[in-house]
């Protein structure tokens, strides 16, 4: 279906009604702005018959990835939930949308849709001999001060310049994470969204202007929660911690704002970011299993 603007600020309600059960709440304005949302076929909600949402559902090609929210009692408005998206996914495989393998994250302790996803074919990649994958979800309680950093001669730290900025950050985000996904159109429109605060969109330039490092930070004003997504430094760069230097800036502004908790999710195999975010006073609070499911050749 076509997600409006309306649409979206109930997704986002429903995501904190059952916040202790899903990664992604504060940080939602950043993924609503995908582009995975411009086609209507991509997205499915739920409602009861008094018109009350119960359930939403995206099928995110940049992370190649299910999105969804969902009462975590309702087992069977789950299975309906990855019926849904496995038939998306096969029906997208031949589009710009589609990819041969998708999937799903879920906490370690959500057994119950675990068994769901089980049923559904999809795999837990927990133990895949040398390509196993598994996730952390960390917070960081905010009362903590956060260490100053000195940067490098010539460098600065400061927010993103706008509109003016989006083709530089698009450019430094894709060598960044080596994937073409982030899109001008995409960062635009989350300048636009009215849950976007300029202030936590940090860059660090170099001396010669180009940008360097990035990190963005959310903030829910309602529940005090704050996280971050995404966080990158260019390897030209990396020797200098300028990643370290930009989280430490957004978590100070998230101090700022009144945060209580900030969060993050983060792979266990990426070892240096694992390690940032433990410098900088995050700690793990649940693990995060990834699942798949293959469907072919795109």
């Amino acid at each position: 279906m076509l997600v409006n603007d309306t649409h979206k600020l109930l997704m986002a309600a429903l995501a904190r009604r059952f916040s202790a059960d899903h990664l992604h709440v504060t940080d939602l304005p950043y993924r609503f702005c995908s582009w995975a949302l411009d086609d209507p076929e991509n997205t499915r909600m739920w409602f009861n018959a008094h018109g009350e949402l119960l359930a939403w559902a995206v099928l995110q090609t940049p992370f190649w990835l299910l999105d969804y929210v969902c009462d975590p009692q309702d087992s069977a408005l789950h299975r309906e939930i990855l019926a849904w998206g496995d038939e998306r996914a096969r029906q997208a495989l031949d589009t710009p949308y589609g990819h041969p393998a998708w999937f799903v994250n879920v906490f370690s302790d959500q057994t119950g849709r675990q068994r769901d996803l089980e049923a559904a074919r999809f795999t837990s990649q927990a133990n895949v001999s040398e390509d196993s994958w598994t996730k952390v979800f960390m917070l960081r309680p905010a009362e903590p001060p956060v260490k100053c950093y000195r940067l490098p001669a010539g460098f600065t730290v400061r927010p993103l310049a706008g509109e003016s900025e989006v083709e530089a950050y698009g450019s430094l985000h894709r060598a960044v994470f080596e994937t073409k996904n982030m899109t001008a159109e995409w960062r635009s429109r989350t300048l636009q969204h009215p849950d976007y605060l300029p202030d936590l969109d940090i860059v660090v330039a170099a001396p010669d202007g180009r940008l360097a490092a990035f990190c963005v930070g959310w903030f829910d004003p309602s529940s005090g929660r704050g996280q971050i997504e995404p966080l990158g430094c260019h390897q030209d760069f990396r020797q200098y911690a300028l990643g370290r230097v930009a989280l430490a800036e957004v978590l100070r502004r998230l101090q700022a704002h009144g945060a209580q908790q900030i969060y993050v999710e983060t792979d266990h195999y990426r070892n240096t970011a694992f390690a940032l975010y433990e410098h900088m006073g995050f700690r793990v609070t649940r693990e995060v299993l990834v699942y798949r499911k293959d469907y072919g050749a795109v």
